[in-house]
């Protein structure tokens, strides 16, 4: 009688020698003793299968990242932040990875994208002495983790290319545990380390590049706390390439003749939806009955994200740009085009909308959704800085939810508080406060384009960011970083430069 479908494999051993058996539990204990085994237990902890068939990359990737305790800084389900794989996808569509998979390449700027460290080695760049000095340094700590990307027929098992974390190292025996993410099919099993080279050593013939390794590591603070990129929708190829393209060969005009001058070029031709490419990050939550007061931990990002607020105010190019903004002759031109509005309300709704998309699992799907009503309020408790939430009641066709969005209040306008709601004025990154976090951000070559010497010197002074505070520094740094990874995306270069972009 036939049956349905496939019920695992029998893993060839040799050469690979399961975890689980009386052979692989004396590598581990050997393992331990030597101390070569503490990579395995954050793995173990996160260790997950991957959903799809040709999700290894993904899984690996998202197992790694809850590993290393990440932060994503978006909802997964419900209430909680977490990575998973369906979040992983803003450099190849999740329906193109479940069709053909996902090259080295992609996996490596994925974990750019998500704000980890990454070092990434092709076969024929590394050597093996390399490779297992490696695998011995990640398996003694706890806080880098090790991506193979390796061919499975090197072990005589069956498929082709396959991704996994390595958990742990026998030096006695130079065996590598792999913690196969594919558990339907193989559990968890040592290799000879010679031969996961071996397998690594191999063609992609998808791109007709060596398979690799890659070590991702946390990194001090987490990026992104107020602004970020989005190269999910639509308008990231457009607006990256006018940024990183365009606006060179715009300011190489001779009619550029000051800085106002010079920072108006860049505003006057953004792509029309630029407002989707740069956000800043809400903090958004379901409302619960009874009403809900703001955790020490929500109190703690949104303190961190004013902080970022006021240093971007405090910088000399905010001036400028408030300037030009506050221009009547091209602030209407200005707004038009990059379709910003500041008004807190508008902002509210359409945040709450995206808020409610996240929360129901459905990211991006914020179209989906209608903000019925707005509200504004603040919190205080015990004497601290009151924390300023905007209430929106979210509808569609499955009813309504309440959501909340905390907003962080700008030092430089502060609004008062009285008889719990707020005043609107200075509550949010508004649309001068986002322009010069892009202006910041642009890679400084942009601005050697520049004909007029003193106008160049005077840019450079004001976009420079040796001088910035280290919190802002390093969220522009980060912003930077996405566009230049977004850019080479776009030119379809991540295949050929695995490192992290040059900022």
């Amino acid at each position: 009688m036939a049956t349905a479908g496939l019920y695992r494999r029998l893993l060839p051993s040799p050469p690979a020698i399961d975890l689980a058996s009386s052979d692989g539990k004396k590598l581990f204990t050997e393992a331990i003793h030597n101390g070569t085994m503490e990579v395995f237990f954050k793995l173990i902890s996160y260790f997950q299968t991957q959903s799809e068939p040709a999700y290894c990359g993904l899984a690996s990737l998202s197992m790694v990242l809850n590993a290393l305790a990440i932060d994503p800084g978006k909802k997964w389900k419900g209430p909680w932040r977490w990575f998973d794989e369906s979040m992983l996808d803003c450099c190849e569509p999740l329906e193109k990875v479940k069709d053909k998979g996902i090259s080295f390449g992609k996996v490596v700027c994925l974990a750019h994208c998500a704000g980890a460290n990454v070092e990434a080695f092709r076969a024929n760049q590394s050597t093996i002495d390399e490779f297992r000095n490696y695998v011995m340094s990640c398996s003694t700590s706890d806080d880098c983790h090790m991506i193979s990307s390796y061919h499975r027929g090197a072990f005589n098992q069956t498929g082709t290319g396959h991704f996994s974390p390595i958990g742990g190292y026998h030096a006695g025996k130079d065996m590598a545990l792999i913690l196969d993410v594919a558990r339907f099919k193989y559990p968890p099993h040592w290799v000879p380390l010679t031969l996961l080279w071996k397998a690594m050593d191999s063609v992609d013939e998808a791109t007709g590049l060596h398979r690799g390794f890659m070590l991702v590591s946390r990194r001090q603070r987490a990026p992104s706390l107020l602004y970020t990129l989005s190269c999910k929708h639509e308008s990231w190829v457009s607006t990256a390439k006018y940024l990183m393209d365009d606006v060179p060969v715009l300011l190489s005009s001779d009619n550029v003749k000051d800085v106002k001058h010079a920072i108006s070029t860049v505003f006057a031709s953004l792509p029309s939806d630029f407002a989707e490419f740069i956000k800043w990050v809400a903090e958004v939550r379901r409302q619960e009955e009874g009403g809900q007061g703001v955790s020490q931990e929500e109190k703690e990002r949104v303190a961190i994200k004013e902080e970022v607020l006021k240093q971007v105010q405090d910088t000399g190019l905010y001036k400028h740009v408030t300037d030009i903004l506050s221009s009547e002759k091209s602030v209407c031109q200005i707004k038009q085009t990059i379709g910003l509005r500041d008004s807190l309300p508008n902002i509210a709704a359409s945040v709450c909308c995206q808020g409610a998309g996240f929360l129901t699992g459905k990211s991006g799907s914020s179209d989906r959704f209608c903000c019925r009503e707005t509200g504004v309020r603040c919190y205080t408790a015990n004497g601290d800085k009151p924390v300023t939430v905007v209430s929106g009641t979210v509808v569609n066709c499955n009813g309504e939810q309440g959501v909340d969005m905390l907003v962080p209040l700008s030092q430089k306008d502060p609004s008062c508080c009285s008889a719990g709601s707020c005043g609107y004025s200075g509550m949010h990154p508004a649309s001068n406060d986002i322009l010069t976090a892009l202006l910041l951000a642009l890679p400084p070559q942009t601005w050697m384009h520049l004909k007029d010497y003193e106008v160049l010197k005077d840019i450079s002074s004001l976009v420079s960011t040796e001088r910035l505070p280290p919190l802002l520094q390093e969220e522009i740094l980060h912003l930077r970083s996405q566009l230049l990874i977004l850019k080479r995306c776009n030119d379809n270069k991540v295949e050929e430069d695995l490192g992290a972009p040059s900022i």
